[in-house]
Parts: C-alpha cells; sequence; structure tokens
C-alpha cells in the first residue's frame, strides 16, 4: 500500500530558505494518520508575501528556525513512497534550500506534483489548489500550510481511490 507525506510551505520571499510556516500530512493505507504544522522564523526579517498568507514577522520572530523544528518533523519522512506537494517544484525547491542553509541532509524522496496529477487524470483545468479541491470536493482554506498540506494529501488520496498508482504510466 502506498505510503507518502504531503508538504507545503509559505515563504517569506523569494528566497528558497525563507520557509515561515510548514504543514505536513503523513498518509498510510488511503489515510491521514498524522499532521504536523510549525511557524518558523526565516533568516530574514524581509516579508514579501504577508499579502498572501497573512504571516509577518512579528508572527514568527518567536518561532524556531527550521533547524529548530526539523527534528519534530523528521521522522515523518520516515518509510515513505514519496512527497507529495501542489506545484512541487516549488516545495522541492523551498525544502532543498533550508536543508542546504541549515546544514540538514534533505530527505532522499521523490516528489509527485498534485498539479501534474490532477491534469493527467482528470484533466482539471486550471490547476491551481482551490480549482481543484473545488473539482474534488475537498474542503481548503488556501494559503494556509497546514489545510494546503492536507489538501495535497487528499488529492493523492483520491487519486488512488480512482485506480491511480504511484510508479504506474
Amino acid at each position: 500500500m502506498t505510503e507518502f507525506i504531503a508538504i507545503d510551505f509559505e515563504t517569506a520571499n523569494n528566497r528558497r530558505d525563507s520557509a515561515c510556516a510548514i504543514g505536513l500530512a503523513r498518509v498510510s493505507k488511503g489515510r491521514i494518520v498524522a499532521e504536523a504544522h510549525h511557524l518558523i522564523r526565516p533568516p530574514s526579517k524581509e516579508f514579501w508575501y504577508t499579502h498572501i498568507h497573512g504571516l509577518t514577522w512579528k508572527d514568527v520572530a518567536e518561532a524556531p528556525d527550521f533547524a529548530g523544528i526539523w527534528p519534530q518533523i523528521a521522522d515523518l519522512f520516515d518509510g515513505v513512497d514519496f512527497i507529495s506537494a501542489h506545484n512541487a517544484g516549488f516545495d522541492r525547491g523551498v525544502l532543498y534550500g533550508c536543508c542546504e542553509t541549515y546544514g540538514i541532509r534533505p530527505p532522499r524522496l521523490p516528489f509527485l506534483c498534485t498539479v501534474e496529477l490532477a491534469r493527467s487524470l482528470w484533466q482539471v483545468r486550471p490547476t491551481k489548489l482551490p480549482d481543484v479541491c473545488r473539482y474534488l470536493s475537498i474542503p481548503l482554506d488556501h494559503h494556509k500550510a497546514d489545510s494546503d498540506s492536507r489538501a495535497c494529501a487528499e488529492i493523492v488520496i483520491a487519486a488512488l481511490a480512482d485506480g491511480w498508482r504511484y510508479g504506474r504510466r
């Protein structure tokens, strides 16, 4: 049975290591079995995307940096087949950027992009997260890392229920 983890980052600015929030949803046997959400203090006080996610430096100033939260979330990646993300290139870049900045070895796992999955399996257009969630009737509080990661997990769960299998073309 497919085991995976869905991930979503919110970032303060356009630097790959500027994560200010992370959401994770671990899936086993077709259901979410563990979730985590953390605010993260990025290396810089520059916040360019408050208008998107609502977070400011004040919200994260006392939060741990990425190195401080990594020990709390690293085990969630153990034993999974892949990491899923909506627009996976972005979240992969942020994960690797944060790991590089703090000298952490990133998980050596493939990424599955739920944008591509929704396009290929259901021909959903447009494929922004709210559009895919609306198509699949998945609740979403968009640009909240916990809700976005949960929604991403539910997209893959829906694909599995429709007969899609990871690694099968």
